[in-house]
């Protein structure tokens, strides 16, 4: 990276749930935040990444978030899909922010998304990178959050609980009721145990 760049963290949530989008984000972080805030998302306590949500919402340099629906999920694959929404939670950032410089990009992970910006891929980024802390962070409560908003519309699955992912409880739900309007149909959900 050249002095005068601005580093952009890109991460995504929900690459292993049977159900929901997977979401991403694209974070700038200024030269003062308080980085003690923030972690890997997986590694916080719900109220920790709340805490660090809103400082980052509130303090980054710029910010986006991007999505890939269950349907795109299923007709591209998962990484392709997570890819397509790491690119979308750039373009949200670039497109609601004036960001003064030029940009490059760490991508948690072993690929990069199709960006207009230098972007380098580095696994663990989201321990390593607070800009990818952060967006690791702005992915995953984006994503909790839509998963809760579901499970008001689908309350016999409990989104609410378990976010999609393959609990016990979620695989019975589907062997109960079938698959949800959000269910990822490329997805082997029932046990054939």
């Amino acid at each position: 990276m050249n002095s005068g760049e601005l580093l952009c963290g890109l991460d995504e949530a929900g690459r292993g749930p049977l159900a929901g989008p997977v979401s991403a984000a694209a974070v700038i972080l200024p030269e003062h935040f308080p980085f003690e805030l923030l972690n890997d998302s997986k590694k916080l306590s719900p109220a920790a990444r709340e805490k660090a949500r809103c400082a980052i919402c509130s303090g980054a340099l710029a910010w986006g978030i991007g999505w890939a629906s269950p349907s795109e999920i299923d007709e591209i694959n998962i990484l392709k899909a997570s890819l397509l929404a790491m690119k979308r939670a750039f373009q949200a950032m670039i497109a609601a922010n004036d960001i003064p410089g030029t940009i490059h990009a760490i991508a948690d992970g072993l690929f990069v998304p199709d960006i207009p910006a230098p972007c380098e891929p580095l696994v663990k980024a989201d321990s390593l990178v607070p800009a990818v802390m952060a967006a690791s962070i702005l992915a995953k409560t984006a994503r909790d959050r839509l998963m809760e908003y579901y499970a008001i519309f689908y309350p016999e699955y409990g989104y609410e609980k378990h976010k999609g992912y393959p609990t016990k409880a979620h695989r019975e739900a589907i062997q109960l009721y079938g698959p949800s309007p959000i269910q990822r149909m490329s997805f082997r959900y029932v046990d054939k145990r």
